[in-house]
């Protein structure tokens, strides 16, 4: 969604103004009642999660603006849901532009149309239901496959998830011949091996509260069974461990 926008290095940007003034004309319009909440949840983690902080879709990139900040504050002056909606759909479709000469931005910049049709009104509905809301989070992490679509999908392609991020490395080709201890070493300390080709610090950190120690196990045997070779017979039972049966990779206790 709201990719490679022009973002203010350091920190957030606040929304535009002609977007809430457009977005404003638009408040208790109720535009998508049918919106496909499950799918914009989808989309936003592969297409936007990349580059945006969204707590419920389990995201924290921080390329772009953080929408919970960002909407939070909206919520507060009173801003309604369907207000945010038409805002976020005006941003997908008219990403605002800002002087590349401006000191204050880097040069990376959010294409227009990222989605577009009901995917777009997808992602808009989606996240006008979840961004900025207190104390909301996403859902506890069930299968091996669901941890990995939410928490590296965004960024990485691989063909049994069904993800084809570009942020990072292609996982089906880099992690062939990887045993569970690279894994664990890449996931848990993503600068102890930069691939050749990507920069360092994109990667977010590692943050146990969001991938625990059981999901974090069966998200490493999921790999290690599907990368390069998504028909393999143990692919989808690894695809299907929950994190209360998964079980500890090799050389590590459970």
């Amino acid at each position: 969604m709201l990719r490679r926008l022009f973002v203010a290095r350091g920190r957030a940007i606040l929304l535009s103004s002609a977007a809430l003034i457009a977005g404003g004309a638009m408040a208790g319009c109720d535009l998508q009642e049918d919106a496909d909440l499950e799918r914009g949840r989808q989309l936003f983690q592969t297409n936007c999660g990349t580059c945006h902080t969204l707590a419920e879709a389990g995201t924290a990139a921080t390329i772009g603006p953080d929408l919970d900040s960002s909407f939070f504050a909206a919520r507060k002056v009173g801003m309604d849901q369907d207000t945010i909606e038409g805002v976020v759909q005006l941003q997908i479709a008219h990403p605002r532009e800002i002087n590349p000469d401006n000191p204050r931005y880097d040069q990376t910049f959010m294409p227009a149309d990222l989605v577009t049709g009901r995917d777009a009104e997808a992602v808009a509905a989606y996240v006008a239901s979840v961004a900025g809301v207190p104390g909301i989070e996403p859902p506890p992490l069930g299968t091996a496959q669901e941890v990995f679509t939410e928490s590296c999908g965004g960024c990485h392609t691989l063909e049994a998830a069904g993800t084809a991020g570009t942020t990072g490395p292609n996982l089906d080709e880099v992690l062939q011949g990887q045993n569970a201890e690279n894994l664990r070493t890449s996931i848990t300390d993503p600068e102890a091996s930069i691939t050749p080709g990507f920069p360092a610090g994109v990667m977010p950190a590692f943050d146990e509260t969001r991938l625990p120690e059981p999901n974090l196990n069966a998200l490493i045997q999921y790999l290690m069974a599907c990368a390069g070779d998504p028909d393999a017979e143990a692919c989808g039972p690894a695809g299907e461990q929950t994190e209360a049966d998964s079980p500890a990779p090799a050389g590590r206790g459970g």
